[in-house]
């Protein structure tokens, strides 16, 4: 189920990225990328916490189901206003929707994943395997998007038939989620029904708890702030790679989005990487530490890399990256599922997914000041690898190290089947 609905996910986000970056007819600058960006994650960033004390008291595999089947109504609505060729402000409401939900589908899987592992010393394999299977699946998503793009008569017509891919592929994922029982994927205890008043209030209260939940978990906390600082950091070096792959490269649209996908399948390759390695490093510098290792890796490189400006020294960056970025989040996972309660874990989740957003619309937005039309800025790489190194350096002297190979005891899985 993940493996489809993160690969539609991927389908549709380089529709999106298509239609608003590589279209013949848009002369795309950074502050048009940063504002795209905001209207489609920033107000799912201030209301997502609310979505994560829904998460706890609905059981997480309906949400998977019907959260499926509404994303694959809502694509099929997007494909229309591209073929109708809307305003920009109705298509990006459209689009809005979509994402909201996959953030709430997103936040659902994480939360999930402790029931459906036999023992919590296979969370940090779990990790590794299950959100970087979704990220290659999203790859593949993506250059499966690519190519019908690129064979397709072009325009808005070669757009919508992208979008109803992904429609498709969100069809099959909530098909796929009918096969897990839906009692397996949690919560332990569900809360009795409410009038809409007094949900509205134990949601407030709710997010309360729930910070104050995170506040009382340090190694939770202090994971979620580096990984929230090498968010922004990602989200700046995409910005970048987007104006380089449109402007400066390359001179036709088809030769630009055709780069593009290719530094996609190499950040993919670096997610596989981070899969393979991340057990063994976990094992060798602990959770913490491999962070801390990525952070720094990524301090050093990413300047060495990214300052020629050119395609393959870009390319190997593209790898690093993903390398390091999703080794970082495959340890960050680890430690939120196994220091928070059961009962808390879809509310931090989604707070975990704000952070992931905010961080990104903000990213943009510092990039839309900093780049020029190319993409070409010296001073926009040296501030990454600065924050690089202010989260290697904050999170290595945030206590000692540890080397432990497998978490403190979390939550046992419900009794039932296990899909892995």
């Amino acid at each position: 189920m993940r493996l489809l609905s993160q690969g539609a996910d991927g389908v549709y986000q380089v529709a999106l990225a298509a239609h608003v970056v590589f279209s013949p007819e848009k002369q795309t600058s950074p502050a048009a990328i940063a504002s795209a960006m905001a209207v489609l994650l920033l107000p799912y960033s201030l209301l997502g916490p609310f979505a994560g004390v829904l998460l706890d008291r609905w059981r997480r595999r309906q949400v998977l189901l019907y959260g499926n089947l509404l994303r694959a109504v809502l694509a099929v609505g997007t494909a229309l206003l591209v073929l109708a060729t809307a305003p920009d402000g109705i298509f990006y409401v459209s689009a809005l929707s979509v994402t909201a939900v996959n953030r709430f589908v997103l936040a659902g899987l994480s939360a999930s994943l402790p029931h459906v592992v036999d023992s919590p010393e296979r969370l940090v394999m779990a990790n590794a395997l299950s959100p970087t299977a979704g990220t290659l699946a999203a790859t593949a998503g993506g250059g499966i998007a690519f190519a019908v793009r690129l064979a397709a008569p072009g325009g808005s017509i070669s757009d919508t038939l992208v979008v109803l891919v992904g429609a498709a592929l969100y069809l099959c994922a909530g098909a796929a989620a009918l096969r897990i029982p839906a009692a397996l994927l949690g919560p332990d205890t569900l809360a009795s029904r409410a009038s809409l008043r007094t949900a509205l209030t134990v949601t407030v209260r709710g997010l309360t708890d729930g910070l104050r939940h995170l506040a009382h978990r340090r190694p939770a906390a202090q994971a979620l702030a580096a990984m929230t600082l090498m968010r922004f950091c990602y989200g700046a070096l995409t910005v970048t790679l987007l104006m380089l792959c449109r402007y400066a490269w390359t001179d036709s649209d088809a030769a630009g989005l055709a780069l593009l996908g290719l530094a996609v399948g190499v950040s993919g390759a670096g997610f596989f990487a981070a899969a393979v390695i991340t057990p063994w490093a976990v094992g060798r510098f602990g959770r913490r530490g491999w962070i801390v290792v990525c952070a720094g890796a990524a301090a050093v490189l990413e300047p060495a890399l990214g300052l020629p400006f050119t395609p393959t020294p870009m390319l190997i960056a593209a790898f690093v990256l993903g390398l390091v970025t999703q080794g970082a989040k495959i340890s960050t996972d680890t430690v939120v599922q196994s220091t928070v309660e059961d009962a808390f874990r879809g509310r931090v989740f989604s707070l975990y997914d704000v952070l992931f957003n905010a961080a990104f619309v903000g990213a943009a937005g510092v990039a839309a000041l900093m780049l020029p039309h190319d993409g070409r800025s010296v001073a926009l790489v040296v501030t990454v690898a600065v924050l690089y190194a202010v989260t290697a350096a904050a999170l290595a002297a945030g206590g000692p190290v540890s080397r432990e190979t497998s978490p403190p005891k979390a939550p046992p899985p419900d009794n039932g089947a296990r899909f892995t």
